[in-house]
């Protein structure tokens, strides 16, 4: 349902969006960046991405936050049903996350599997070794296992609009107090083949360290398939 075809294996993305604000009683502003390379051929997929989100607030910093990933799809068994693997780093300042590495595998199945609709259901296994912040002072350095879970959703209306859309439940399967909530939904109007204006709203939430964050942004999305 992506533009890729029979004669493109490759995509390149970079995304930039932001919100800024100033009165005469303040002044904030957010900048959210990203990059995205695939790589697709007819059994496996692999994506790489890269994103950074900085902001402050009436000089304070509010956000420096950076994530990276890397992950693969092997399509291999039956019909809508695919194998997936994962590193992820994260390092952030609003969710009070030092460093954290998340590494593992799973399965996946596509519930609608349709040219333009896509409703995918996926679970599988991390490691978590992390180093964060309680209480904004306090060190906690510690790994666990998690089980992840993902819903994601895209629907592509004529090539034209295009609703991408992700929802994530990590559990420690020691502590069930000890989970992450993250999503990420994004709306894009295409104003050429390689410029879409985009809307953003990403969650997330580490009850481990009682910090969330959330942020709805719009900006530019420029891709290119070859």
């Amino acid at each position: 349902m992506a533009q890729f075809t029979d004669s493109t294996f490759y995509y390149l993305g970079y995304a930039s969006s932001g919100t800024a604000n100033k009165t005469n009683d303040g002044d904030s502003y957010l900048l959210n960046n990203a990059v995205k390379f695939s790589v697709r051929k007819k059994s496996i997929s692999l994506n790489a991405t890269n994103s950074w989100m900085y902001g402050k607030q009436d000089q304070k910093l509010t956000n420096n936050d950076f994530s990276s990933s890397l992950d693969f799809n092997l399509y291999k068994t039956f019909p809508h049903f695919f194998y997936w693997g994962l590193a992820n780093y994260n390092t952030s300042y609003s969710l009070k996350i030092n460093n954290q590495l998340l590494a593992g595998a799973g399965i996946a199945y596509n519930l609608v599997d349709k040219k333009n609709t896509l409703i995918n259901l996926s679970n599988g296994i991390l490691y978590d070794k992390s180093d964060l912040l309680l209480n904004d002072t306090i060190p906690d350095r510690y790994h666990t296992f998690r089980n992840s879970l993902r819903l994601l959703i895209r629907f592509n209306i004529q090539n034209m609009i295009i609703f991408d859309g992700s929802g994530f439940l990590q559990n420690s399967l020691k502590e069930k107090e000890d989970y992450i909530l993250r999503s990420n939904t994004s709306l894009s109007f295409k104003l050429m083949k390689w410029l879409s204006l985009t809307t953003n709203y990403n969650y997330n939430k580490i009850n481990r360290t009682e910090r969330r964050n959330s942020l709805l942004s719009y900006g530019l999305t420029v891709e290119r398939y070859f």
